[in-house]
């Protein structure tokens, strides 16, 4: 089977060249992680001009008039939530101790605007999840802790501020209220619910008329949730649940591909989403509505995308801004989704490949990047794969940064904190100073053929062809056993070389190791050995180029940065005419227990 996608260029033609305005990086020995191809690419004058307006009519009083409004002073239906909190949080919560992302702030003084914190973090307190951990606590003390900070946050924020109003924040909040309305609001006196109920019909007011004006990809169905939320729970919620339901109907066929992966290709944002997904379908059922086809057509289709990105240990694949997360979550999940599809080979539409025989699983990543003005959550990883052992991560990619630092953040997501090649210590997908990605008419194939119980992949991406005249072709093979895997990467040039350009080009491979896998490199300098925690060991051989071990990084657990290895393989590709290849194969095999 064959595919390819070719992605159209973006309405702005731009050149690309070699040497462009990097992004801010983080120094010393973690620098190899680093690719460069970077520059500015500034918002359009339209866009500047929407957003200095909106913002400028949100925040006057007349437009915060016009939400003041009667409405109703009860709730018809309390969501059902069936998703635990976390009752260490909670306690640190009671003890005014607020972590987000990474990053803690302490004290209820200026809690909702706090200096030096990432966007990440106020998006985060904003949102309200956090009531959860609250609420898993379970004590008085708990419901009385969450309810002052709720009313203290509509003392700050009756009205409209930029990220505490912004449409997926909001709807987040909003169906955080009413999901735990029966925790901290259902025994509270006449006065709390009075003002409780006056600031959620302003926000839900506000939020029918933005839900779809402020943000795209995933974090526009956080708006729709609120809005469904709001139709279903609310007595007077009829239009504001049509609009709700309206939109999620097109969101689903524009955002959710025909193989159940979201379109910002990213297994963390999967197990988000198809979450999301069920909580909308229960508050549906809850409130004795009819479920629509799209949404359990969605819910059917992702859950069998999300085992696909689950390794041996249950936890998920680390492609386009995604970390392991805990695997009894995506247990939890999948079983509340009730989806029994099994993981497919290929997912034709979002470009992965997965290999799984015997004990062995590779994930590739075979596709193009996003292409949308809701890149954020995409990585230059394209080729890049993984591999796991039963219940062991052998090789992997870097992961992502959750919290506000820029410089990580855009590390992890540079072609060199994934396990793939680079040629030139260049990104193969430009990353902006601005966090877009600069796609201009890339084109990515693969071709998969199962045989016998072996199976061969062979994918290739032009995201060099614009810079260097090369395209980046990988080989994959995996026999029935499971004990074998053998790749081979080549660059094919497209065009002769020029006389101005340097008679060859660098390029490396690079396999991040797990943490847990130590290596150590032969005396023949052609083969390392590898050992997995289970005491279990793999060979790695190569030839074509020179092979070493070297410092890497591991991001795979939300909030933690590991120390950890990498191998890598360097070579060169020598210029010459159209058509000439510089290939590196190597071979990765299961040593005896002997």
């Amino acid at each position: 089977m064959q595919t390819q996608v070719r992605m159209a260029p973006p309405e702005t033609g731009r050149k690309k060249t070699a040497q462009g305005k990097e992004a801010t990086r983080p120094r010393g020995r973690f620098r190899s992680l680093i690719g460069r191809r970077t520059r500015l690419r500034l918002p359009s004058l339209a866009s500047l001009i929407e957003t200095f307006l909106r913002r400028l009519v949100y925040g006057t009083p007349l437009y915060s008039l016009s939400l003041i409004g009667r409405g109703p002073a009860v709730i018809a239906v309390t969501p059902p939530d069936p998703w635990p909190g976390d009752a260490g949080q909670g306690r640190a919560l009671l003890e005014s101790e607020f972590t987000f992302a990474g990053e803690s702030v302490f004290g209820d003084e200026s809690l909702w605007s706090p200096p030096d914190v990432s966007p990440v973090w106020m998006e985060e307190l904003h949102g309200f999840s956090w009531i959860s951990d609250l609420h898993m606590v379970g004590s008085d003390a708990a419901r009385l802790r969450a309810r002052a900070l709720v009313a203290d946050w509509i003392a700050h924020h009756n009205r409209w501020s930029p990220v505490a109003w912004r449409s997926d924040v909001l709807g987040t909040r909003i169906a955080a209220w009413l999901g735990r309305y029966d925790f901290f609001c259902a025994s509270a006196d006449e006065l709390f619910r009075e003002k409780f109920f006056a600031s959620l019909n302003r926000q839900v007011k506000h939020l029918a008329r933005t839900a779809t004006r402020e943000v795209d990809g995933a974090r526009r169905f956080f708006a729709i949730k609120g809005l469904v939320y709001a139709g279903v729970c609310l007595p007077n919620g009829k239009g504001t649940l049509a609009r709700g339901l309206r939109l999620l109907e097109q969101e689903i066929g524009r955002q959710i591909l025909a193989d159940g992966c979201h379109y910002e290709r990213s297994p963390r944002l999967q197990l988000v989403l198809l979450r999301l997904f069920i909580d909308i379908r229960a508050t549906l059922i809850a409130g004795k509505q009819e479920v629509p086809t799209t949404l359990q057509s969605a819910i059917d289709r992702m859950a069998p995308m999300l085992r696909f990105f689950r390794h041996g240990d249950g936890g998920l694949a680390l492609f386009n801004d995604s970390h392991e997360s805990e695997s009894w979550l995506v247990d939890m999940v999948l079983t509340r989704a009730d989806a029994k599809g099994k993981p497919l080979s290929t997912a034709p539409h979002s470009g992965f490949q997965r290999l799984h025989l015997n004990r062995s699983l590779v994930i590739l990543d075979a596709g193009p990047p996003t292409l949308s003005a809701s890149d954020e959550h995409a990585h230059a990883g394209t080729l890049s794969f993984e591999m796991s052992i039963g219940k062991e991560r052998l090789i992997v990619n870097c992961g992502a940064h959750t919290g506000g630092n820029e410089n990580w953040r855009y590390s992890c997501r540079t072609s060199a904190a994934h396990s793939t090649l680079i040629l030139e210590d260049t990104n193969s997908t430009e990353i902006l100073t601005n966090g877009h990605l600069n796609v201009d008419d890339m084109t990515v194939t693969s071709r998969r053929d199962d045989e016998d119980g072996n199976t061969w992949i062979e994918a290739s991406h032009d995201g060099y062809e614009h810079l260097y005249g090369t395209i980046h072709r990988r080989r994959l093979y995996l026999a029935s056993g499971g004990e074998d895997f053998r790749g081979e990467d080549s660059l094919i040039r497209t065009s002769p070389r020029h006389d101005s350009e340097p008679e060859n080009r660098f390029f490396i491979l690079r396999f991040h190791l797990h943490p847990q896998v130590r290596a150590s490199l032969l005396h023949n300098r052609a083969t390392v050995l590898m050992r997995l925690p289970s005491g279990q060991g793999w060979r790695l051989r190569a030839n074509g180029g020179m092979i070493g071990i070297n410092e890497s990084v591991y991001l795979g657990a939300a909030g933690e940065i590991k120390r950890c290895e990498q191998i890598t393989i360097s070579s060169q590709m020598a210029g010459g005419d159209d058509g000439a290849e510089a290939t590196v194969k190597w071979a990765l095999s299961r040593v005896s227990d002997h």
